[in-house]
C-alpha cells in the first residue's frame, strides 16, 4: 500500500477553480436522493474502485454524464472519501479538492458526536511524504 501524499499549492489553486467543486459546493445537501438516480446503478461496481495499475477513465466518463456528479462528490469530500472514482474525480483529484472543500465548508454540526472532531476528520488523515 503506497501513503497519499499531502497536495501541492498549486494543486489546491486549480482545485478550487475546478468546475466539478464548484458544482459540488452549489449542490452540496440539496438532494438527499442522490444515490438512487446515479448512472452508476446501472454499472458493476467494480468499474469505479480501479486497481492502482488501472486506469479510472471508464468510471470518469461513467460519470460526467451522470446528473448527480455534483451531490456525489460532495458527498465524497464531505465525508473524506478517498477510494473510488467519485463526481467524476479520482483520489489524487480529491485530495486537493478536500483541502479547498474544507476552506470553503462550514463544519456540519450533524457530523460532529460526543466523541471530538467531525467524523470526517477521523476518516481520512493525510500523510505526508518524506
Amino acid at each position: 500500500m503506497t501513503r497519499a501524499r499531502m497536495p501541492r499549492q498549486h494543486e489546491v489553486a486549480a482545485a478550487r477553480r475546478d468546475p466539478r467543486l464548484l458544482r459540488a459546493l452549489r449542490e452540496r445537501r440539496q438532494d438527499d436522493a442522490w444515490r438512487t438516480r446515479g448512472t452508476c446503478q446501472s454499472v458493476d461496481p467494480e468499474t469505479f474502485f480501479p486497481a492502482p495499475n488501472e486506469p479510472a477513465d471508464a468510471a470518469v466518463a461513467l460519470c460526467r454524464s451522470c446528473d448527480v456528479q455534483g451531490s456525489c462528490l460532495a458527498w465524497a469530500l464531505e465525508v473524506g472519501d478517498c477510494h473510488g472514482v467519485w463526481g467524476a474525480t479520482t483520489p489524487r483529484e480529491r485530495r486537493a479538492m478536500l483541502v479547498a472543500w474544507r476552506g470553503e465548508v462550514e463544519p456540519d454540526p450533524a457530523a460532529v458526536d460526543d466523541a471530538g472532531p467531525p467524523v470526517r476528520d477521523r476518516l481520512l488523515t493525510l500523510v505526508p511524504l518524506s
